[in-house]
């Protein structure tokens, strides 16, 4: 695949942000808590972190199912532990896109641009709950009182958050339900605004909308819910395992916001595995409960790595017995 501009904007911030995250921190003390740290608590941590990727392929099922039902599980846990892994270690995103041709390749009969198209509806899923989960942490009585974000008390910022989740569902259903107006209203305002990018919009949205059909049922809809809240409430719980191991004392709702936090950090371009993002995001969303920057950092670094080689190394092995190469994925790239 090719290192373009925005691999390279996205390492130049994951370098600033680590330099940024490691300013000031005692690295001797931050060596001396990994040292003493629990192993046996981080060894757990790391194993529920992993733990959250079949929960993905479980979900990923059930929104996949209108399009090509019953697809074995052990193809979609293939294809997301190959998309984490080139995730890790590639720039640019390109997790996402391996996830979905590698699917398309060991299941011929879900194309790539459906493939493709059930993950934009993953992360959405996503997206709204971890908004959610995090402003809930931040209406815990346990969040630090007092917190204000732009002069505002954090309750404001937490009602007006869960709010805008619940328009972002209401928009969701709107595309489901009216998916003919709403492709004219957007022909009609990309027609004036950018005309060569309305082709590509359209069939992009028309992709995300059939994606979305799993908002049909009821019951579809809510299993893919509670596989989500599953998910992040798995990865949270690998977060406070962690906390405990290097001594943080911290209610749950922290690793709710910390991770919530978190996953808006990533969402800027960085480096692969999101490395100094990561750490520069854990030391400030930690400084909120009085965490300090050594602690914080201790815990970022550590749990980082370890979280990072399982489903590193389990996506590498699935990679080379499917027979895939990097230069497969350039040209689905292309396509």
């Amino acid at each position: 695949m090719k290192f373009g501009w925005r691999g390279a904007i996205g390492i130049a911030l994951s370098i600033a942000l680590l330099v940024y995250a490691l300013h000031g921190v005692n690295f001797g003390v931050v060596a001396d808590t990994l040292r003493h740290s629990n192993i046996a608590l981080f060894a757990l941590s790391a194993i529920a972190a992993t733990l959250i990727f079949p929960l993905r392929a479980l979900r990923w099922r059930v929104i996949l199912d209108p399009v090509e039902p019953d697809i074995p599980l052990g193809r979609l846990w293939r294809a997301t532990a190959i998309g984490m892994m080139i995730g890790n270690i590639v720039p640019a995103r390109a997790g996402e896109l391996a996830r979905a041709y590698a699917l398309s390749r060991e299941h011929p009969r879900v194309g790539f641009a459906a493939a493709f198209a059930s993950i934009a509806v993953d992360r959405v899923f996503d997206a709204v709950v971890l908004l959610l989960l995090l402003f809930l942490a931040m209406l815990d009585p346990a969040f630090p009182s007092g917190t204000r974000v732009a002069n505002q008390p954090i309750a404001n910022w937490a009602g007006g958050g869960i709010v805008a989740v619940v328009a972002v569902l209401i928009a969701l259903y709107a595309v489901v339900l009216f998916p003919q107006r709403v492709l004219t209203f957007y022909e009609l305002v990309v027609r004036r605004l950018a005309p060569k990018l309305e082709a590509r919009g359209r069939d992009a949205l028309v992709a995300f909308a059939g994606g979305l059909s799993v908002l049909r049922s009821p019951r579809r809809f809510g299993t893919v819910l509670m596989w989500t809240i599953l998910h992040w409430a798995m990865n949270a719980f690998a977060f406070w395992l962690g906390f405990r191991a290097v001594g943080i004392v911290a209610p749950f709702s922290a690793a709710l916001f910390v991770q919530g936090i978190i996953a808006i950090g990533v969402a800027i371009p960085s480096a692969p595995g999101f490395f100094g993002v990561f750490e520069a995001v854990a030391r400030e969303s930690l400084a909120v409960y009085g965490v300090g920057s050594d602690l914080a950092v201790a815990w970022a670094i550590g749990f980082h790595i370890l979280s990072f080689i399982p489903i590193t190394v389990i996506g590498a092995v699935y990679f080379a017995r499917l027979g895939m190469h990097m230069g497969d994925l350039g040209a689905a790239a292309e396509r």
